[in-house]
């Protein structure tokens, strides 16, 4: 199944063009969606409905968002929260996260990305019983954090571990670098480093190079994938 059927987005963005253009693109791959202009509306039908994904803008009227959220949270309510925002220093992406928030996407971003991100905590939130993921003939014990391939045991450190399950867990998706970055890494900036290309590199040497068909794909100037079938 995929992780967009049923799912609910309640969309909290004050901006009506934004909110507009979110409401359309999200529609048309899927989600059903309704929207709230402030953060007090937010709020309320946060708690009165049965939404999946909150995207919850954080400059808001009446209420801004961080503080919507961590209201929620007090009431005890355990959607996942996308944070939208202009602001991006890595203390107000922190601040976001701390206020309940599960993911942080900053302001101007490429809808791409924001369905890719909303994809993810769909996934995630569909997959949170699962005790295994396979993709052909690779194979994930979450339990007992074990990979095969073809039948064939297959040694993972445990950042690679981490970053298999999340490419696996978006199977069928583009992942950004900066995505792997905060949910594989916990990065909340840029290193400015290669450490991707290099789990990358011996991720894909571990499970692709013995076999086929490749699992692992390079998406030019977006990103990776995990899909059985050639690039």
């Amino acid at each position: 199944m995929d992780a967009t059927e049923q799912v609910h987005v309640l969309l909290v963005e004050d901006d009506a063009a934004a909110a507009a253009l979110i409401m359309e693109t999200l529609s048309g791959v899927g989600y059903q969606v309704s929207c709230a202009q402030d953060g007090v509306t937010g709020f309320d039908m946060a708690q009165a409905g049965s939404y999946d994904i909150l995207i919850v803008d954080r400059m808001l009227p009446e209420r801004d968002g961080l503080t919507m959220v961590q209201q929620l949270r007090a009431a005890g309510q355990n959607v996942p929260v996308l944070f939208l925002s202009a602001l991006g220093e890595v203390g107000d992406r922190v601040a976001g996260l701390q206020a309940g928030g599960d993911d942080y996407l900053v302001k101007p971003y490429a809808i791409t990305e924001l369905t890719a991100r909303l994809e993810a905590l769909a996934r995630r939130q569909a997959g949170k019983n699962e005790t295994s993921l396979t993709l052909a003939d690779l194979s994930v014990d979450l339990v007992a954090r074990t990979v095969t391939r073809a039948g064939a045991p297959i040694d993972m450190q445990p950042r690679e571990f981490v970053l298999l399950e999340y490419l696996l867990r978006n199977r069928g998706q583009v992942v950004t670098r900066r995505m792997l970055l905060e949910n594989v890494w916990n990065y909340q900036f840029d290193p400015q480093t290669n450490v991707i290309d290099v789990h990358i590199s011996r991720l894909r040497a571990k499970i692709d190079r013995d076999f086929t068909p490749p699992l692992l794909h390079t998406i030019r100037g977006a990103g990776y994938m995990m899909r059985a079938g050639d690039d």
